[in-house]
């Protein structure tokens, strides 16, 4: 991610602007662009100085408190990304899949499936599979 340009240029431009020069020859000899120029006059003439914003930041988790509790309880019985989803709508949250896919992941849940069939085990009211039989005529 880039800088905000310094405030010093920043200020110099908008010093050059109010004596009269035009955007592009301010643009040419401060070696910036006139979009950038006209950007920070009218923000200049907007809020009374040229500061930059903000960049970047920390949106706030949604999934905490309350939410969280729940969720962890929810989480003890099988689940599915998706259906947390629509659970949490039911319940007048609003979110995403990402924010929950974020959620389980921090917390380190995840589904495992159950094999549908035990092989090597016996299965309910049937004998236990037998070794498999010799071929008659193998050498």
């Amino acid at each position: 991610m880039t800088r905000p340009y310094s405030m010093d240029l920043r200020d110099r431009a908008i010093s050059r602007i109010l004596a009269g020069e035009s955007v592009r020859s301010v643009a040419l000899a401060l070696s910036i662009s006139p979009a950038t120029v006209v950007r920070w006059s009218q923000r200049y003439r907007a809020w009374g100085n040229v500061a930059p914003g903000k960049v970047g930041g920390h949106k706030p988790r949604l999934l905490v408190g309350e939410l969280r509790n729940w969720l962890l309880d929810r989480t003890k019985s099988d689940f599915t990304l998706r259906g947390l989803v629509a659970e949490l709508a039911e319940r007048g949250v609003k979110v995403d899949y990402v924010q929950v896919w974020r959620f389980a992941h921090a917390e380190g849940l995840s589904f495992k499936k159950k094999r549908p069939s035990r092989r090597a085990t016996e299965a309910e009211g049937r004998p236990a599979a037998g070794a498999v039989e010799e071929i008659s005529g193998a050498a």
